[in-house]
């Protein structure tokens, strides 16, 4: 049977109640629920409709364009996308002290020191791609992605510099 289910309606699940539809994926319903809250919706499930509302032609959502792009343009250029620095940081400068006292201290704005960085990480993620896509076999792919992620592990330190979380390095986990 065709649903007529758009953003908007108000449907009603066998376990999760009534609820609104507030967003359709092309394989799942993003669905509001009154007592369970937000849940996505396999399109398979089954639904009552209590008040529909005629579904957008267009079932792909401008955000989900948008990420898949993101995704076509990190794994197939070396473009690095615009990473922002932390607040804190911004307008700021690394002072560098050698250990020989006769010598000048060096100073380095904390933005070109950061876009090197950005460079690092987004070349290693390119180089996690090619090497994935490779012929070479499942053992070379797994020894090389663990050298990756302990590079990634490495330059956690300089995670403070980031203005958001999902843009930092992450390192293996430890149980």
């Amino acid at each position: 049977m065709e649903l007529n289910i758009g953003i908007g309606s108000r449907v009603a699940h066998p376990s999760f109640g009534k609820g609104v539809v507030i967003n359709i994926r092309s394989n799942a319903y993003l669905i509001t629920f009154i007592e369970s809250g937000y849940k996505e919706i396999p399109l398979s499930d089954d639904i009552e409709v209590l008040d529909d509302m005629a579904p957008d032609t267009d079932m792909v959502s401008a955000w989900e364009v948008e990420q898949t792009l993101k995704k076509i343009l990190q794994k197939w250029s070396d473009v690095s996308e615009v990473v922002p620095l932390g607040d804190k940081w911004k307008n700021g400068k690394m002072v560098l002290h050698p250990g020989n006292a006769g010598l000048a201290p060096k100073e380095i704005p904390i933005d070109q020191f950061f876009n090197k960085i950005v460079m690092v990480r987004d070349r290693l993620r390119v180089m996690e791609q090619r090497i994935n896509a490779s012929d070479l076999s499942n053992e070379e792919k797994v020894n090389l992605q663990q050298y990756i992620t302990r590079i990634y592990g490495s330059l956690t330190t300089f995670n403070i510099l980031f203005k958001y979380k999902e843009d930092q390095f992450v390192g293996e986990k430890t149980s």
